[in-house]
């Protein structure tokens, strides 16, 4: 049986994202999804034992947009969703395919030392990793 070497979630993930403060408004949300580009808006921690939390712009379409309320007169904590799944950096992607199957979940953060580094996606997980094990 051949054992390909492991591609890590590290290896694959992607920056695009930004860190914002949960007292924001989803106006305030808006603004840093247009300004850094980016549709995956993480939810600070507020202190060292709480969790992340996230808000991706389809949460802002159907929390808010769909439902007729005031984009600056609701906080993303009451929208964003946490905790949030995340999984290891050092985690084989193989691993971390299966886990978005069975929580059905398409991204989450990769997590290193309580800090996130990235994001991976099943996007990633294919383009990125599968493709350099077909070379």
């Amino acid at each position: 049986m051949n054992n390909p070497t492991p591609i890590f979630n590290k290896d694959v993930l992607s920056d695009q994202y930004a860190i914002i403060d949960g007292m924001h408004t989803v106006a305030d949300a808006i603004k840093v999804a247009v300004d850094k580009n980016v549709n995956i808006l993480i939810v600070d921690k507020r202190h060292d034992h709480d969790e992340y939390g996230m808000v991706l712009l389809s949460d802002i379409a159907r929390q808010v947009l769909a439902k007729d309320k005031s984009a600056e007169r609701i906080n993303v904590y009451e929208i964003m969703n946490k905790p949030v799944f995340s999984v290891p950096a050092e985690m084989d992607v193989r691993y971390t395919a299966r886990l978005f199957e069975r929580f059905h979940i398409n991204k989450a953060p990769v997590i290193e030392s309580g800090n996130i580094l990235g994001f991976v996606t099943y996007d990633d997980i294919v383009l990125k990793g599968m493709i350099s094990q077909l070379k």
